[in-house]
């Protein structure tokens, strides 16, 4: 990282001179000023990460010009230097501001180790800014993306309940973007400009999860050699966001339950209470019913957290906004891979409909970055997707029927079948079915078998299924026994 300019203050020509020489040969950028009035408009005009002067100037003192940055640029170090150089004008240098008192003469050394120190400072402190900036950039509210009823629904609840400060509870299968809406959450906030943090509580041993929250005491246990403040002092004044709450043990939900009420809490090892103010988000992918019911997630816990709350819905439940994040992934890594593909062609669209997505958006996220990869044409073809078959195992919450229709006839007859052609026949007698009870109404038949229209329409062409009789609207028809 490049560093600023530093900036030297002496009434003094030749000392000036010395250390912009010593400095420059450096490798520092150096600006020079004979009295502080003159560095007070520099530094007005341009930024510098250092100031060095001498205690007596002509007109104003160096130290009334240490008392003057201090008020105007607190963060801006101060390094003082004088011939007259005692205990007592030392310790008023360091109460007014500076970082370091030099007395002349002083050894070129001693004077640059100064300067390195508030160089490295100054780089890490922009390297932190940079990085606080970079961690709370993709947590937007444009970036809930989708024009499904329940996603319009869900960004309005975001920009209700953000600037308030109530505690927030998001439940929803993996992948439906609940980080994403705990950023925008935070980035909503009166907090926004305060720290944000993320703990996912499923990624941490339980014996460390209560040290990473809470902090620990020196000698609390083997190995604490010194103090740790926890992620909630570390979030004080801004937000903390707990992922995967529903997989905390019981002990430390009872600590947790107790810093809800009041942001009161005791380190690892200690005794002593402390307090912060931290506004807190929790989300789980787990049925919190089933949790509560069995004994593993404390149902009291589960009302103090239920403040207000989000259920983003999962990918199959909101149609064409597939479609939408499809596109808006394809021109992510389109840029980012330096390609030049710019739609989806319609088979690929129809396959993208038709899949029912069990890892939800993260999942289109991975199909669309392999799509851009393996795609060498200007449009993703059903080739470049992937055939979705192990993914379609995997879903969660799928329809299940009351009962299993008849049984393909290979199967009943005992000829032996692959199991990818046990798994078409099988799919094709679900979907014949699905028709005969609905009398041929294509819109009632694909509710039934939780798919959309375009869904069930691609799946029976791709398994040769005619569409014969079948009613492609939301009205009654005569029943009809379709054709394969």
């Amino acid at each position: 990282m490049k560093l600023p300019p530093l900036l030297v203050v002496d009434d003094e020509k030749n000392m000036r001179l010395t250390l912009e020489t010593v400095l420059r040969d450096e490798g520092y950028d150096v600006r020079l000023a004979e009295s502080a009035e003159g560095g007070l408009k520099l530094i007005a005009s341009e930024e510098v990460f250092l100031i060095i002067t001498d205690a007596r100037l002509g007109g104003m003192s160096g130290y009334e010009f240490l008392k003057e940055v201090s008020r105007k640029n607190p963060n801006l170090p101060v390094l003082m230097i004088t011939a007259y150089a005692t205990p007592k004008l030392a310790v008023e240098a360091i109460k007014n501001g500076a970082v370091d008192y030099l007395g002349k003469p002083f050894e070129p050394g001693e004077l640059l180790h100064a300067v390195s120190r508030c160089a490295e400072r100054y780089q890490l402190l922009a390297e932190n800014a940079a990085l606080k900036a970079r961690a709370s950039e993709p947590y937007k509210l444009e970036h809930l993306i989708g024009d499904a009823p329940k996603v319009r629904d869900l960004r309005q609840l975001v920009q209700t309940v953000a600037p308030t400060d109530a505690t927030v509870l998001i439940l929803g299968e993996s992948g439906t973007g609940k980080e994403l809406i705990a950023g925008a959450i935070h980035g909503l906030s009166k907090r926004v400009g305060k720290t944000y943090v993320r703990l996912n509580c499923a990624a941490i041993p339980e014996t460390l999860l209560e040290s990473e929250l809470f902090g620990y005491e020196r000698g609390a246990f083997t190995g604490a050699h010194r103090t740790k403040r926890g992620l909630v002092e570390e979030a004080d004044g801004g937000t903390i966001f707990l992922d995967e709450i529903g997989d905390m043990s019981r002990p430390l939900q009872a600590k947790l339950l107790r810093f809800l009420e009041d942001g009161s809490f005791t380190r690892v090892g200690s005794t002593h209470e402390l307090r912060v103010n931290v506004r807190l988000i929790a989300a789980t992918n787990r049925n919190i019913v089933e949790v509560i019911q069995k004994g593993e997630f404390r149902e009291d816990l589960f009302h103090r957290l239920n403040v207000m709350q989000f259920r983003p819905p999962p990918l199959r439940e909101r149609g064409n906004d597939i479609l939408l994040l499809a596109q808006f992934f394809l021109r992510q890594f389109t840029f980012r891979l330096g390609k030049t593909i710019t739609g989806i062609t319609p088979a690929a669209q129809s396959a993208l409909l038709a899949h029912s997505w069990p890892g939800n958006v993260r999942e289109l996220r991975n199909v669309l970055e392999r799509a851009v990869i393996l795609e060498t044409s200007d449009q993703v073809r059903p080739t470049s997707l992937p055939d979705f078959e192990i993914e379609s195992r995997l879903r969660n919450g799928g329809f299940n029927p009351p009962s299993v229709p008849r049984m393909a006839p290979a199967l009943s007859m005992g000829v032996p079948v692959s199991l990818s052609e046990a798994l078409v026949q099988f799919e094709r007698e679900l979907i014949l079915a699905a028709l005969q009870r609905c009398g041929g109404n294509l819109s009632r038949a694909a509710q039934q078998l939780d798919l959309s229209r375009h869904a069930l329409r691609y799946r029976m062409s791709r398994l040769d299924l005619k569409a014969d009789g079948v009613v492609d609207d939301d009205s009654d028809s005569p029943s009809v026994s379709p054709a394969r």
